[in-house]
């Protein structure tokens, strides 16, 4: 659980590192940054922080704000319906570096640090490094995780529409949606 000033402070800082990079936020827009810790109270370690500037039925754009090593948790987005195979997800970094973690033949040996005591929950280490400019597609139903290098990173994320509550977690501790304490 986080507390009110937790959630303000970081979305003050996201807002500066978005200035930095040279995207503007509008106050709402800064307002409504989500930060997520996963119900893990170790934001530091574990989390995320989203700007979402459009969900709707058809398609969803979001930049993912990651502080130095911030660890996004191994998660999938699983099929809704025979209609909806789940949300398919183009990730382009556009600072910092971002290690992405998908299905696939190991990598021999990994850049990231998976999170002290949460090692039984990453079991992906197909190794895919971003820089700004790059860019990879995730398909529908595909376990990933994803960990940002020594400056954080700003990912640019453009999917099929996200239902984040039906997202799939490996570790049983996770709560998709941050608690905030008065």
């Amino acid at each position: 659980m986080l507390t009110q000033s937790q959630v303000r402070q970081m979305q003050d800082r996201v807002t500066q590192t978005l200035a930095q990079a040279g995207i503007v936020l509008t106050l709402q827009e800064q307002e409504q940054i989500e930060v997520v810790d996963f119900s893990l109270s170790e934001l530091e370690r574990t989390g995320l922080q989203l700007v979402i500037y459009i969900n709707n039925d058809r398609y969803c754009a979001k930049e993912l704000v990651m502080i130095p090593h911030q660890t996004c948790a191994q998660h999938r987005h699983p099929p809704l319906s025979e209609t909806n195979p789940g949300k398919q997800e183009t990730f382009r970094c556009r600072w910092g570096k971002v290690w992405l973690y998908v299905e696939g033949e190991h990598s021999q040996a990994i850049q990231a640090r998976v999170p002290e005591g949460s090692e039984p929950y990453y079991t992906i280490f197909h190794e895919i490094e971003l820089h700004p400019g790059d860019q990879y597609t995730i398909p529908p139903n595909t376990w990933h995780w994803f960990q940002s290098g020594d400056e954080g990173a700003i990912v640019s994320e453009f999917s099929s529409p996200s239902y984040d509550e039906f997202d799939q977690f490996v570790d049983p501790r996770i709560y998709r949606f941050t608690k905030v304490a008065e």
